[in-house]
């Protein structure tokens, strides 16, 4: 396997486990045509609502659009929500996911307001105190049951209590004495917590944060992602940059690869973290070189960078886009 093409053929029926905090994208769509009286805020007129996979959800269906074989396993409220996100699954085409429920707290949701294109303002649902207890005994239980059957691990850590200290430790040693690559699709400022992934995917604000200083420019990018590879004990990075592209950073290779992007035009990067995430633990899934998919996961975030919302990146898709492949 030489090119991101074949590599799109390889990732397809590869099982990846997903495991973080899920949610549901709500999208209110609509039109502003005025100033309220009220208040300096667009009056939007409603036409429609969309429901969604969000956060971990997310990056299980950007997997099932790949063509990958996804298992999930993720922490929910006990509530009506869950009804809403097995709907979505099924919808999808996606295997039934692992819910552990949690009666304590409400199934988390965002709430997106959109005029025309424009977001004009989100509100979120959520509780995110640390999963502990029967529940996170639960939770681990899940992941080991499902390990032996899948080929990589996307860990996806949106901060909603799901993915605690002692639950990444437990999932990366697991992974590890298994033999199985695990992705990380980050959150927080310290990435110690992560020590053992094969792969950690912060976008440029992330990596910032996790340093404490500004990373404007291609050598600030490449001596903080160093930085904090020495520091947190991380093997490879990829760090992505919205419309600057991607930059891999590994501890096996003296120079980064920078990879420019291949969005035509830029609409929404929410949700290309996810994209990125899927494609690369498909990618370890298959056996790829990380350069080789990360090659693919620029070319796939190229394609959800183009739509509004969380969305996702077909083969279709992916194959059309002006890169090379």
């Amino acid at each position: 396997m030489k090119t991101p093409l074949e590599l799109l053929s390889l990732i397809q029926g590869q099982p990846v486990l997903c495991v973080g905090d899920i949610m549901l994208d709500l999208y209110i769509y609509g039109q502003a045509h005025r100033i309220s009286p009220e208040a300096p805020v667009p009056v939007v007129r409603l036409t429609r609502r969309l429901l969604a996979l969000g956060g971990a959800g997310n990056v299980v269906k950007n997997l099932g659009a790949l063509k990958a074989a996804p298992r999930t396993v993720c922490l929910t409220g006990d509530d009506a929500r869950v009804d809403d996100l097995m709907r979505l699954f099924k919808h999808a085409g996606l295997a039934d996911p692992v819910f552990i429920r949690d009666p304590t707290r409400p199934t988390s949701v965002k709430t997106r307001i959109i005029a025309g294109i424009q977001q004009v303002v989100r509100f979120d649902e959520e509780d995110d105190r640390p999963l502990e207890g029967r529940l996170a005994e639960e939770l681990l239980a899940a992941v080991r049951d499902i390990l032996p059957e899948v080929r990589a691990v996307a860990l996806s850590d949106y901060g909603k209590g799901c993915l605690t200290d002692s639950f990444l430790g437990a999932i990366l040693d697991l992974a590890q004495n298994a033999g199985c690559p695990v992705v990380v699709d980050p959150k927080g400022r310290d990435y110690r917590r992560y020590r053992g992934a094969t792969l950690v995917t912060p976008n440029r604000v992330e990596l910032a944060e996790a340093v404490g200083r500004p990373v404007g420019t291609t050598e600030e990018l490449e001596s903080a992602g160093r930085e904090l590879m020495t520091v947190c004990g991380l093997a490879n990075l990829l760090v992505t940059l919205s419309e600057d592209g991607m930059m891999l950073l590994s501890s096996s290779q003296p120079e980064p690869v920078f990879l420019p992007s291949q969005a035509r035009e830029v609409f929404d990067v929410s949700g290309a973290g996810d994209t990125v995430a899927a494609v690369m633990a498909a990618a370890l899934a298959a056996g790829a070189p990380l350069d080789l998919g990360a090659r693919l996961a620029n070319l796939a975030a190229g394609v959800v960078v183009g739509k509004v919302g969380t969305a996702t990146a077909t083969p279709e898709e992916i194959a059309a886009q002006p890169g090379p492949l």
